[in-house]
């Protein structure tokens, strides 16, 4: 008796679906794992997904924040290497900012650039990842349809000894 109830809840609830589509292979499907490893190098996806426009707006965000940086690095040297100067307590030794910042000075300057580092380093690190979550997402919605026709049909439905309602939602 059990399994004959198994078979009747399994016949009615596959008894609502009455279209089933075939896979349009008319468009090219876009691979979503290709995309994210093309994008390993940065703007592959965005070409593979035929999105070039993307590809400027990431080396912009990659060359800037690399620039940011090189820069952040170099002036936090240059006080690092101020203040280690200044306390070594060699006379013959000067640093270049003798007489325009003091040690505090130094210390909160270079504590300044090495944040400003890392704060760049994290924004580097960010663009390269987004960069390669938008390939993938955008592999996704490659075949994405975007036309008007967002409707919902009601219809009666008819399957040998059963009679219902069909609701279709085409978006």
């Amino acid at each position: 008796m059990k399994f004959f109830l198994k078979i009747f809840i399994f016949l009615f609830c596959f008894s609502f679906i009455h279209k089933i589509k075939a896979q349009d292979i008319s468009k090219p499907i876009q691979s979503p794992k290709k995309a994210a490893l093309l994008s390993l190098i940065p703007g592959a996806g965005q070409v593979y997904n035929k999105k070039y426009w993307k590809v400027p707006i990431i080396y912009a965000g990659l060359i800037t924040s690399a620039y940011y940086i090189n820069d952040n690095h170099n002036q936090y040297k240059a006080y690092k290497k101020a203040y280690l100067i200044r306390i070594d307590n060699d006379p013959h030794t000067n640093d270049e900012y003798v007489g325009q910042y003091s040690s505090n000075d130094l210390i909160i300057l270079k504590d300044f650039y090495r944040r400003n580092r890392e704060i760049s380093i994290l924004c580097f690190v960010s663009v390269y990842i987004l960069n390669i979550l938008d390939a993938s997402v955008g592999a996704h919605l490659f075949n994405y349809d975007i036309s008007e026709n967002i409707s919902l049909n009601v219809s009666p439905l008819s399957i040998k000894d059963f009679s219902g309602i069909s609701l279709t939602l085409n978006l």
